[in-house]
């Protein structure tokens, strides 16, 4: 077990055996919506980043790219501000081909139905949205994830790349923090 601070976080929500088995799921689907087709993978970091290391090797396509953009809306908050700023764009041309948003978890969905609209502006042939986490009770936006691996209630989730205040994103597992 992981030593942590004042939080406890070591109650596991969703194991790592879970995590794998959905993983594996959601990139046989996506093999299977896109076969002999190639893919970009777009990763939202940071938090994105364990999921797109493994969603990435279980698609299995011969054409696979990756590149990321980072986003913010949260800060050191545990609440998103509202307020999107696009700290890092992608550095490719999207246009013709067919995009999936790689994200940690979608919350209020504000973030997502900016970048979604930020993305579709550049002309792909198709955008579509993976997450790990969805949290559904908190939507404020009308955005629909393609792939989901878990819906998620509302409590803050740590753990599996998505973090505290830049801290727990090394949890191989998802917990959440106790207030």
């Amino acid at each position: 077990m992981l030593a942590q601070n004042s939080r406890d976080v070591s109650n596991v929500l969703i194991s790592e055996e879970q995590i794998s088995a959905k993983v594996k799921e959601i990139g046989a689907k996506i093999t299977e919506d896109f076969k002999g087709e190639p893919v970009l993978l777009v990763g939202i970091l940071k938090g994105s980043i364990a999921f797109m290391a493994d969603l990435m090797r279980a698609i299995d396509l011969e054409d696979v790219a990756i590149e990321f953009m980072s986003v913010s809306s949260y800060g050191s908050a545990t609440k998103s501000s509202g307020v999107v700023k696009i700290n890092q764009d992608l550095d490719c041309d999207i246009r013709g081909r067919n995009v999936i948003i790689v994200e940690d978890i979608i919350d209020s969905g504000l973030t997502l139905a900016y970048l979604k609209s930020y993305l579709l502006h550049r002309g792909p042939k198709s955008l579509k949205i993976a997450t790990m986490l969805d949290k559904p009770s908190r939507r404020k936006s009308d955005i629909k994830p393609d792939y989901v691996g878990f819906e998620v209630e509302d409590v803050f989730i740590v753990g599996y790349g998505l973090d505290a205040d830049q801290k727990y994103r090394n949890l191989p597992y998802i917990s959440w923090i106790k207030s």
